[in-house]
């Protein structure tokens, strides 16, 4: 037996969640188990007994698959950002600032700000780099720019 992909996303997906959230503490991660159990689901070609053994099955996977994150290098080496920052030296306080703010960006404006700006990359090379369009990268920076310009003036105005 072996239901649809679609019906088993319906029917368990929150329990998958809420097992890989219990073992990870953290969404982005509980997320990624979701996807990857459910693609596993997908690829296997076993046959379940029953609907009670496929769900047993994919809470089994997402548990292990939550406790292998948990178990990774990269998590267990993860600084906070604050104790990165501290083992960076910045010529000025604001240039401090202004990383700090660049790192709160979402990750697509935080990478090509970060390739621009600190690598010195050209626009070209970014999107070479990044597998996407020049006119996309464009976008990239100008919206980083306009998300900066606006946290970055909230600060001058406190001062």
């Amino acid at each position: 037996m072996k239901l649809p992909v679609q019906e088993i996303v319906d029917k368990y997906k929150n329990n998958i969640y809420a097992a890989a959230f219990s073992i990870c503490a953290n969404a982005g991660d509980a997320e990624d188990v979701v996807q990857d159990t459910l693609l596993q689901y997908y690829m296997t070609h076993t046959n379940f007994d029953n609907e009670e053994h496929i769900r047993a099955w994919l809470l089994r996977v997402a548990i292990n698959k939550a406790l292998n994150i948990q178990r990774s290098f990269w998590h267990r080496h993860k600084v906070p950002l604050e104790d990165y920052m501290e083992t960076l030296s910045f010529e000025t306080p604001e240039s401090r600032d202004l990383f700090a703010e660049v790192m709160k960006l979402p990750e697509k404006y935080r990478a090509v700000v970060h390739l621009f700006y600190y690598e010195d990359y050209s626009i070209r090379e970014i999107s070479q780099i990044l597998k996407t369009s020049e006119s996309n990268v464009k976008v990239r920076l100008s919206r980083a720019r306009a998300m900066l310009k606006e946290s970055l003036k909230e600060d001058w105005l406190d001062e």
